[in-house]
């Protein structure tokens, strides 16, 4: 993958010895000694440093940066451009502190042109799922689309969850070593991706101790953020131990004493659009005036959810509905986020020597978007992306990251029975099972193979390797999940935080046929039904993402949902399905292994032969016996 990046204008990626040329040339154009590009002039322009409004302002940019803000014709120097707004208001573009672009299965520069429209501008990517599948080439990965030309800057997290945990491999191996020559390489590397392994950082005994910490050493030593991913901590001297461990923030806060305690202790506080309605509400009912270290991210959204619903622009309308000002919530996507990542030099205001990234909002209250700059110049008309969209011809090491060399067979599936009876006792996991101990549950043995058993809501949940080549499998029985259709299995190479490949189906025949499928189409979703293929979604980068339109990956998505619709679907009735799902995407993430998961399946290790361990003790378990 040749780079065009000699060809294009300095300053697409931040650099070092380019910073002191541009801001030299930025302060003699602020002086009027020297020309600007363009002059963007408009109606009222939101100060985020003081939450303040000033009226009739121009913006004079030179290349992609702001060199000058002030009233209309303060300015003394000369440009080649000059635009006027009267009826819009200035805002700055918006960025996320937080944020799995892989999460939308879209490449960076396609990710660009489906949220540029709903005004983010930068967006710091947690990188661990990529990480996880091509570690060595994490960093160019995601620098390619900025240095051909993308207008979104994409600050790069590497994943402290590479691997996930001690028990998984495969992909990619971060550390001490590894982090440091990130944060060395370039500027954009603002710290490191949400630290997920929480018992790995507070007991010295866990296998990944010294890589966890070695990572954050690192870290520190090149002044960088250490974000955090409290999930399930709760308690006060779970949150005091996390934020003495050096975590600057969490994500993961669905309750408003939660995150109340979590933000008096120091923590900054990230919030989604879950459980943001009611902790807005509360946070106000509290009196909290200082919103300075709470942010909106997105964490994980699909583009299908974000043609439906919006980007971080949708977050913060559920803000301002639920009583925030308009002027916090944009504070909470601008000033807040890049002050917590250390990106003001060159995000998060519209002040001189940033980028000159700049949402055009036709009322402040509604937040209606007219337009959205980027780097000096229109990125979006309405919700059409206008700006550059780099064609990138992916290279095998992003393309071919299936290794699978044999073909998978019904047999790899099959749980011999452990010994001569006629029901065997087996241990049973289902969806985000939080709890310390497995399901146990007795199964029937025929043909010298444990059974599932559809009357009680048992399916067989299955990991493959794909990293190895030689696709080892790990297999157990599941609660509640998957199809009771026979003949029938769906898979995907999307499989947090790992991204193996996962299949959960009802015969061992169609389970194997959807691990052939998936490898042959080097990543995405298959589902099989009947002995046939019935619909397929392709992510063909990395297992993860896809190089095409955001549309057109939906319509893929759209075709998925019809298929399913047709499949009869196990759910434990205790739970809603909303949250125990059957089918499809919250599946992907029925194989987390970071806090405050125990009990998993990951595929097989040395440390966990039949993959089943617990991710906080280290123990493992017969799947049956």
């Amino acid at each position: 993958m040749a780079s065009p990046a000699a060809q294009l204008p300095a300053d697409l990626l931040i650099d070092a010895t380019d910073e002191i040329a541009i801001r030299q040339d930025l302060t003699l154009v602020a002086l009027g000694k020297r020309p600007a590009d363009r002059v963007l002039r408009v109606g009222r322009l939101l100060d985020v440093h003081s939450r303040t409004w000033a009226v009739d302002q121009e913006i004079v940019i030179k290349g992609r940066r702001i060199a000058y803000v002030g009233p209309a014709g303060s300015w003394t120097g000369e440009a080649a451009t000059r635009v006027h707004e009267p009826d819009l208001a200035a805002v700055p573009g918006f960025g996320e502190a937080h944020k799995h672009i892989e999460s939308s299965h879209l490449t960076p520069e396609y990710e660009a042109a489906l949220v540029m429209p709903h005004g983010v501008t930068w967006v710091c990517e947690a990188s661990h799922e990529f990480s996880n599948v091509n570690g060595a080439n994490n960093l160019e990965f995601w620098l390619e689309a900025r240095r051909r030309g993308s207008p979104m800057k994409i600050f790069p997290l590497p994943g402290s969850a590479v691997p996930p945990t001690a028990y998984e491999w495969g992909g990619g191996y971060f550390g001490y070593d590894e982090q440091k020559q990130f944060l060395s390489e370039s500027l954009m590397v603002a710290g490191l991706d949400e630290v997920m392994d929480w018992p790995s950082v507070w007991n010295p005994e866990n296998p990944s101790y010294d890589r966890l910490w070695g990572m954050i050493r690192a870290t520190f030593e090149k002044r960088g953020v250490v974000e955090g991913h409290a999930a399930g901590l709760r308690d006060l001297s779970s949150i005091n131990a996390f934020a003495a461990a050096g975590m600057a923030s969490d994500h993961e806060g669905w309750f408003l004493e939660e995150v109340w305690e979590k933000l008096t202790h120091g923590l900054f506080v990230e919030l989604r659009p879950h459980s943001l309605p009611d902790i807005i509400k509360g946070l106000i009912a509290k009196g909290l005036s200082d919103w300075s270290q709470i942010a909106f991210v997105t964490d994980d959204r699909s583009a299908t959810d974000t043609l439906k619903l919006g980007a971080t622009d949708y977050n913060m309308r559920l803000a301002i509905e639920n009583g925030l000002s308009p002027e916090i919530a944009i504070q909470c996507v601008t000033i807040n986020p890049a002050r917590h990542m250390r990106l003001t030099p060159w995000v998060g205001s519209i002040a001189p020597g940033r980028f000159a990234d700049i949402v055009l909002l036709e009322d402040v209250a509604s937040l209606k978007i007219a337009k959205v700059w980027a780097d000096g110049r229109p990125a979006s008309e309405g919700s059409s992306f206008v700006g550059e969209l780099p064609k990138i011809d992916w290279p095998e090491w992003a393309t071919r990251t299936v290794k699978i060399d044999r073909t998978v067979t019904a047999a790899d599936f099959r749980i011999p029975a452990p010994g001569e009876g006629a029901t065997a006792q087996a241990a049973l996991l289902r969806p985000f099972h939080w709890h310390d101990d497995f399901i146990t549950m007795e199964l029937p043995v025929e043909d010298g193979a444990v059974q599932r058993d559809f009357e009680r809501n048992v399916t067989k949940f299955a990991i493959v390797d794909r990293f190895s080549g030689e696709a080892k499998v790990s297999k157990m029985f599941w609660l509640g999940t998957g199809p009771r259709t026979p003949d029938t299995a769906l898979g995907a190479t999307l499989g947090h935080d790992k991204h193996n490949i996962w299949v959960v189906g009802s015969s061992d025949e169609a389970m194997a046929m959807v691990a052939n499928e998936l490898a042959a189409q080097q990543g995405g979703w298959v589902l099989v039904s009947g002995g046939k293929v019935v619909a397929r979604v392709f992510y063909e980068v990395g297992g993860l993402m896809t190089a095409r339109p955001a549309e057109v990956l939906d319509a893929e998505m759209q075709a998925l949902y019809v298929e399913g619709a047709k499949i009869d679907w196990m759910y434990e009735p205790t739970f809603s399905p909303r949250w125990w799902p059957g089918f499809p995407e919250r599946l992907s993430f029925a194989t987390l292994t970071c806090a405050p998961w125990r009990w998993v399946l990951v595929a097989p290790s040395p440390l966990a032969p039949e993959g089943f361990v617990n991710v906080a003790t280290g123990a493992t378990h017969p799947v049956v016996w």
